[in-house]
């Protein structure tokens, strides 16, 4: 048995003595350092932004599940082009549009440099390698609040998601490279300025007051009006309402895939709702990210119960993909003030009523003939409307004019925008594939590649033979 005074003893009383003593003074060091802020906050924009980034294997996986086999090459190249183009685009001149010293509905872009860069100050820092000249250049990057580059990853996936939005809506029958012509306008000119009347402190946030906490409307709405407008221009797929006015049923191909790319969403758009605190250096901070990360998940809980309970009613059965968007709606009805501590049980209202408004659209939406092949507009724009409206429940600055105004204008302007858009490149490259093309698929006659070539594709005669006939007719 060793001595009680040995030297190993005694080193562990101290090392325990120690451990009582920080413990002690943990409530006066409760608060962190100005660096370790920085570092925390800027590591939250990476992660939370990594987790929205991942949003975009979720809407790959849920659009290309839900076209048939012979579209679904298409749609997974359609998703990596788009957020592709929208890194590049918010890059060059998008995030000074929507942030750099904004004049009303634009900002105006440093023209001095090429694209977003580090700020002088992070420059500076990184070229000086020691001494009190360091010190000082650390101190300045700190001032900052959070790494320059951070903030334009965080704000760059989020256009990525708009962009994402309308790919779904328009899937089976628009060109590729004319869908890429038009994401490049969208994400260069029409998003940055959405961005700037209202994150970027423009008009509607200055004349109106206008509130949306993570973008029920900035991001999604603005993705379901380019999409309304898209599908309005180039119309339904061949076949898919008959002349009685019925739908053709075209079910999803890959019903797994589907489900797990809205999961994919969901975990995702923790990121999205939680990084929007845009701050993880204090308690306070850490305490309202964790509202509205349960405040995103009880939303989008109460989406899937609302759509559960109603789509047999509406449908006449029990529909699985009608539930996945009562997911998806309750998560865009809560994105517009998921930020509330109180009443939480507000949350599950919010997501259950998003849920049927979507479950209701998706109907009223083939009573109207508009060919939504995931039913983007319901989910993305009927469900951002409500949201956008529900923030005057839990938030006392929103009002309901300030709300409404800026729903309508943001409306207004990204459907007239993307209307034009949309036009021009129908006239310019044309928008829609061939009657032929449809038939067969456009992975094989737009890339030569299978997503499932062992299948055998055998086109839905009963779908096409109608109209392709009356379109040989009249020429």
């Amino acid at each position: 048995m060793k001595n009680p005074t040995t030297p190993s003893r005694r080193n562990r009383n101290i090392f325990l003595g120690a451990a009582f003593l920080s413990l002690m003074a943990l409530p006066a060091l409760a608060s962190v350092s100005a660096e370790t802020s920085f570092v925390l906050d800027s590591l939250g924009f990476l992660v939370w932004g990594a987790l929205v980034l991942w949003m975009c294997a979720g809407f790959t996986m849920l659009e290309s599940g839900t076209v048939r086999t012979k579209n679904a090459s298409v749609i997974c190249l359609k998703n990596i082009g788009l957020f592709s183009i929208a890194c590049i685009t918010y890059y060059v001149v998008g995030f000074d549009f929507m942030y750099n010293n904004v004049q009303w509905v634009i900002g105006i872009p440093d023209w001095a440099t090429f694209g977003k860069t580090p700020s002088p100050e992070e420059v500076a820092m990184l070229s000086i390698a020691d001494g009190a000249n360091a010190t000082a250049a650390t101190n300045a990057v700190v001032d900052q609040g959070f790494s320059k580059m951070s903030e334009w990853f965080f704000q760059m996936v989020f256009v990525a998601t708009t962009a994402s939005i309308v790919s779904g809506a328009l899937a089976e029958r628009v060109r590729l490279w004319s869908f890429l012509v038009f994401i490049f306008c969208l994400t260069a000119i029409i998003y940055p300025m959405v961005g700037a009347m209202t994150w970027g402190g423009g008009l509607l946030t200055e004349q109106f007051g206008f509130i949306d906490f993570a973008g029920s409307t900035i991001v999604h709405s603005t993705g379901g009006w380019a999409a309304l407008m898209g599908v309005l221009v180039v119309g339904p797929r061949i076949g898919k309402f008959r002349k009685d006015g019925s739908v053709h049923p075209t079910p999803p191909s890959n019903v797994p895939i589907v489900t797990l790319g809205v999961l994919i969403l969901w975990l995702g758009w923790l990121g999205f709702n939680g990084g929007s605190v845009l701050a993880l250096g204090s308690a306070s901070s850490a305490v309202i990210m964790s509202n509205v990360i349960s405040n995103t998940c009880l939303a989008a809980a109460a989406g899937v119960i609302s759509a559960l309970v109603l789509s047999g009613f509406v449908f006449h059965r029990t529909s699985l993909m009608v539930v996945l968007n009562g997911a998806i709606a309750g998560l865009v009805s809560i994105t517009a003030a998921p930020d509330f501590h109180e009443q939480i049980w507000l949350a599950l209202l919010i997501g259950a009523v998003g849920g049927a408004l979507c479950t209701f659209s998706i109907r009223l939406f083939e009573v109207w003939k508009i060919d939504d092949v995931v039913s983007a507009i319901p989910a993305h724009l009927v469900a951002g409307v409500w949201g956008t409206m529900a923030v005057c429940f839990t938030n006392s600055d929103a009002t309901i004019w300030g709300q409404f105004v800026g729903i309508v204008i943001v409306g207004a302007f990204v459907c007239v925008t993307s209307w034009i858009v949309w036009f021009a490149v129908d006239q310019l490259l044309g928008l829609r594939i061939s009657a032929r093309t449809e038939e067969l698929g456009q992975d094989t006659a737009e890339l030569g590649i299978e997503a499932y070539p062992e299948f055998v594709l055998m086109p839905d005669q009963e779908m096409y033979a109608e109209e392709v006939s009356e379109t040989e007719e009249t020429g």
